[in-house]
């Protein structure tokens, strides 16, 4: 659950558990709470190994933290960092604490490095209980008192709405589908619209028709549950920009494979099919929420991919919204299909830039696992400030080669194209099949490594991870910057 952060409370220090963060000896003087520790802790400090060590007054639950890291590399401090701070969490949530002051944060960390402590506390801190009967919590912590100077008020509202909006994500993908089909995705986005400040437009399937969006009817053929596609907006006052950055998620809903089934216990999981679309409903929710001056758009072709006597086959051949013809050759490359159509519509919008989220290959995810996304697409400046975002946020991005070659793999005999590339480079045959659909700025990140993790580690749970909400949400707030 998210753990409200407020500025400390002129009680709060005597009145609640504490976290007291010190990285020298002098530190350890400041607190009187310590007096009786020093000694202990002045050894601890000298070996400068990163722990926590709890000590009790009455009731009271007392942690002193000590981070030690020598890491010249800031990427893996900062995340050495949030895993910290999940060390943190998880200690008070054993003690049972439900809310916590800590101090000395502002003498230990810098402001960048404060945020990446609180990220872990907080990202580690989520569960999702809501199909369980007995709905024990395992985590009681549910507020954080800072000391003044630690953080501003804004900077905390900035910070919490980022976390919600993560949240968000995260139960977007841990939702089955049996819940959560494309109709009922719809009426989630619109939720987070009225709830965060941006406008939504979903296009029924007899508008989608109008559009003549082969990629996403085709897929959807299998299906009892229309399609939808769905135009997420937020166009404030002052916008730094006039031309859109535009945010394009894959939203399959579940992923059988279709007629190309899924064997082998591969389709487990595959409710996690739309996570780049959650994605998408996150970041434009954080960014609306917290009103960065930019013109924003998400589209989200959503569908599930079935199987019924009416279900597309190998072989088929449908006609794309921009009246491309694909030969279908495999059913279970259908996310490049639905997000075609996307890129193709995003065209009438002049945008500056598009970036599309998607879990698109088994191939990705077995060059990056679960550690990064792999990126390639048609632009260069953008995609290098990208992937130094991946790094700062550690939701990493691993470029992959995009040579012509590649476009020759995907070459059809019947049709212009054909919509998998046989067994070499299927990461990249994939992305080269989607930049047939784009004429502007574009890049396009496959997610499927680190979507959904099977394993947890660190501040990282089972499950749906919310990754690409702060990646976009970050990278957006540089995206202004640029702009006087």
């Amino acid at each position: 659950m998210a753990i409200a952060l407020v500025p400390l409370k002129k009680s709060g220090i005597e009145s609640c558990d504490l976290l007291i963060m010190v990285k020298n000896r002098q530190q350890l003087n400041h607190h009187k709470e310590l007096s009786g520790h020093i000694t202990l802790l002045t050894e601890k400090l000298k070996a400068e190994k990163s722990e926590l060590i709890t000590f009790y007054q009455g009731s009271r639950k007392i942690v002193v933290g000590m981070f030690f890291n020598k890491d010249k590399d800031r990427s893996y401090k900062l995340e050495n960092i949030r895993a910290f701070g999940n060390r943190i969490g998880k200690q008070f949530n054993a003690l049972k604490s439900s809310e916590i002051a800590i101090v000395g944060l502002k003498e230990v960390f810098s402001k960048e490095e404060n945020f990446a402590l609180l990220e872990g506390l907080e990202l580690g801190n989520y569960q999702f209980l809501k199909y369980k009967s007995k709905k024990t919590d395992a985590y009681t912590l549910k507020s954080i008192q800072l000391e003044a100077g630690t953080l501003t008020e804004t900077e905390i509202r900035e910070f919490s709405t980022l976390m919600d909006a993560v949240t968000l994500t995260k139960d977007l993908v841990n939702e089955p589908v049996i819940t959560l089909d494309a109709v009922k995705f719809s009426k989630e986005i619109e939720k987070a619209g009225k709830a965060n400040g941006f406008s939504v437009e979903v296009f029924n399937k007899s508008k989608i028709q109008s559009l003549n969006m082969g990629g996403l009817l085709g897929v959807n053929m299998g299906s009892e549950v229309p399609p939808t596609f769905n135009i997420l907006t937020y166009k404030p006052r002052g916008a730094k920009n006039t031309k859109p950055l535009i945010f394009v998620g894959k939203g399959v809903v579940y992923d059988t494979g279709g007629y190309s089934l899924k064997v082998g216990g591969v389709m487990q999981t595959m409710k996690c099919d739309m996570a780049g679309a959650a994605a998408v409903v996150g970041a434009i929710s954080a960014i609306a929420k917290n009103k960065l001056p930019v013109y924003v758009i998400g589209l989200i072709p959503a569908t599930d991919n079935r199987i019924n006597s009416h279900a597309l086959v190998v072989d088929d051949v449908i006609t794309m919204h921009d009246g491309t013809t694909v030969e279908v050759q495999n059913t279970d490359a259908e996310g490049r299909l639905i997000l075609a159509d996307a890129l193709a519509y995003a065209k009438k919008f002049k945008p500056e830039l598009v970036i599309d989220l998607a879990t698109l290959t088994g191939a990705a995810a077995m060059i990056t696992g679960q550690y990064g996304s792999a990126v390639m697409g048609n632009e260069s400046k953008y995609k290098k400030e990208l992937i130094e975002t991946g790094d700062e946020t550690y939701e990493r991005l691993a470029e992959m080669p995009f040579w012509r070659e590649y476009d020759d793999l995907i070459k059809s005999d019947i049709a212009d194209i054909r919509n998998v590339g046989g067994p070499t480079g299927g990461a990249i045959t994939a992305g080269k099949f989607l930049a047939r659909f784009t004429d502007y700025n574009w890049i396009h990140l496959d997610i499927a490594g680190p979507a959904f993790l099977k394993d947890a580690k660190d501040y990282h749970h089972k499950g749906g991870s919310g990754v690409g909400v702060r990646l976009l949400y970050h990278f957006t707030k540089k995206f202004v910057k640029r702009r006087p």
